[in-house]
């Protein structure tokens, strides 16, 4: 039975773990590593510290399927609807760009992250395990060593990168050498937009009135959207308190971007005022820096994954190999599986 490392529990890693299982359940042990304290990567949904029924999504914000996709990835859309993990989007967002293709945007009434964690809850027998932080990858005796920053080396037969390429890139052991001449200038042409995102959260009996549930700002230099979380995923009529969401433009976040929270978070609040100046003080905020927030180039040339070593496997997927948003990284989760049903 070979041994397989997925780094990130973000939604390509999740998926490739869900699929792994389902797909070749016999031969693989799968384990998750993900550096952060729990499941979503960029599909981030945070709770408020004073009610933990008061949650935000401070990653993607809905979800858009085209037709082309919508038949594509049929069955993972009709899975997630089947399980009431996506909800069509009927909340009024003011300023979206309404396509007349016959697309379809979904909300997760349970928060962005219940997508990715719906997927880990069906790789069976995963182990899944937070603040496991990758520093090292070397090769040993045809096995994967890997490295994290607190704890004991272990050893795989098979290793996924999931995790955003700049990140990938920093790793160090012996990936700096297997990668090779082209391979490198097409990761390292890769680049990604910058964010930031503040939740803001209340107290059960605040009221946030409003004609829309989410608003796109423009001509704005710091804020670009603006979302009553409840409003948006269709709960208000629940007892916990709502949730205000903000995403800055990405001016603002490359402009800000090596500045601690501590010093941008006024900065938003001060403009979300202006923007906003009824708006009720929360009792907490969470501020969130999205260094690597969209793909804006991704690896050219590229089927979804990078096979940088076939045995033993190490293989390198995620939106950076396709394009930022579920069908982008779904397309390189089934890239990645393609790869493994080829090589184990």
């Amino acid at each position: 039975m070979s041994r397989v490392l997925i780094v990130g529990a973000g939604l390509t890693g999740s998926l490739c773990a869900c699929l792994l299982r389902r797909e070749m359940p016999s031969n693989t042990r799968i384990v998750v590593w993900d550096k952060a304290r729990g499941a979503g990567g960029r599909m981030a949904t945070r709770r408020s510290p004073n009610d933990p029924t008061c949650t935000a999504d401070l990653g993607a914000q809905y979800i858009t399927a085209t037709p082309y996709y919508s038949q594509k990835h049929q069955s993972f859309y009709e899975e997630l609807l089947a399980h009431s993990i996506l909800k069509l989007l009927t909340a009024p967002v003011e300023g979206m760009v309404m396509k007349e293709d016959g697309s379809h945007n979904f909300i997760t009434p349970r928060g962005i992250s219940s997508i990715v964690k719906h997927y880990l809850g069906e790789s069976a027998g995963a182990e899944v395990f937070f603040n496991y932080h990758v520093t090292h990858i070397h090769l040993k005796d045809e096995k994967w060593e890997v490295c994290r920053k607190s704890g004991a080396p272990e050893q795989f037969d098979a290793v996924v990168l999931t995790m955003p390429v700049p990140q990938i890139l920093q790793l160090q052991g012996d990936l700096d050498k297997l990668i090779d001449r082209t391979q490198r200038q097409k990761l390292e042409a890769v680049s990604y937009s910058s964010r930031y995102a503040l939740g803001l959260f209340y107290e059960a009996d605040t009221e946030i009135d409003g004609p829309w549930a989410a608003k796109y700002i423009t001509n704005n230099p710091c804020i670009r959207f603006i979302s009553i979380d409840n409003k948006k995923r269709n709960l208000e009529s629940t007892d916990a308190g709502p949730a205000v969401v903000v995403h800055t433009s990405m001016t603002f976040g490359l402009e800000h971007l090596e500045e601690g929270k501590e010093k941008v978070e006024p900065l938003i609040l001060e403009e979300l005022a202006r923007v906003l100046p009824g708006l009720p003080k929360p009792v907490s905020t969470e501020c969130q820096k999205w260094r690597y927030s969209q793909v804006t180039q991704a690896v050219s040339e590229s089927p979804g994954q990078m096979t940088i070593h076939a045995r033993p496997l190490l293989v390198c997927g995620g939106d950076g190999f396709t394009h930022s948003n579920f069908d982008g990284c779904t397309d390189s989760a089934l890239k990645i599986l393609d790869v493994f049903k080829s090589n184990l």
